[in-house]
């Protein structure tokens, strides 16, 4: 799938799929994400026959850009900056208009927040911070992050479609607070099925964390979107 590069103020994204498509797709992405991306649209396009715009937008500190609070290391030496509030404005005030603009969309077009692993996190925390989302799209998400399932209980989720996958050995990990994420993604799981506001699914894949990350995310895109369409 062809590319293409849109400048935003102070976001700079590749885009794949389709101009004038009736849903958005926002991806916060790393150097790591951006090799995949060509093969994650791809992934995308072959799982859905709903017409998209996926916009990769590239962070600059990915502990510090995706984090909802600040909180303690929890591998390595980098702490986590609490910076999601900041990232979350620049995709709605810069890139969406940006997106928009350039490239034709309606008003009413549907916006899709995702990402894999912080950015799984950050994709479910901007559906708590912020109305404008119609689905979120969490591959694999850090919802290991300290406090966040307390957080997620006791606010109110916006996105009407909310998809979640783990791999089926990321909670089998020595570090104990990571170890938290199969029985945090349970319970939001679980949370989530009760609110009848919401569509929402779990899919356990095969693998560690760092076991395929393009196909995850694509598979968690294809899934809103083709449930969205169905509204």
């Amino acid at each position: 799938m062809n590319s293409t590069a849109l400048s935003a103020g102070e976001t700079n994204c590749r885009l794949y799929g389709e101009k004038n498509a009736p849903f958005l797709l926002i991806q916060p992405v790393d150097s790591h994400d951006l090799a995949e991306m060509d093969a994650e649209a791809r992934l995308i396009a072959e799982k859905t026959a709903v017409p998209f715009l996926l916009a990769a937008a590239p962070v600059q500190d990915w502990n510090d850009d995706l984090s909802p609070w600040a909180a303690p290391a929890v591998f390595g030496n980098h702490p986590f900056g609490g910076g999601a509030e900041g990232t979350l404005r620049k995709i709605q005030e810069n890139l969406i208009p940006a997106l928009r603009r350039e490239c034709g969309l309606a008003q009413d077009c549907r916006l899709i927040i995702g990402g894999y692993s912080l950015a799984g996190l950050f994709a479910l925390w901007a559906a708590y911070a912020s109305g404008v989302w119609h689905g979120a799209a969490a591959a694999s998400p850090s919802v290991w992050f300290p406090e966040f399932t307390e957080y997620a209980l006791q606010h109110e989720l916006h996105a009407r479609a909310v998809y979640l996958s783990l791999g089926d050995r990321e909670e089998k990990t020595r570090n104990s607070v990571m170890a938290r994420v199969g029985d945090c993604i349970r319970t939001l799981h679980g949370h989530y099925a009760a609110d009848p506001r919401l569509i929402t699914a779990l899919e356990w894949n095969e693998g560690n964390h760092f076991r395929d990350a393009a196909l995850r995310t694509a598979k968690a895109f294809a899934w809103v979107l083709n449930r969205l369409a169905k509204e």
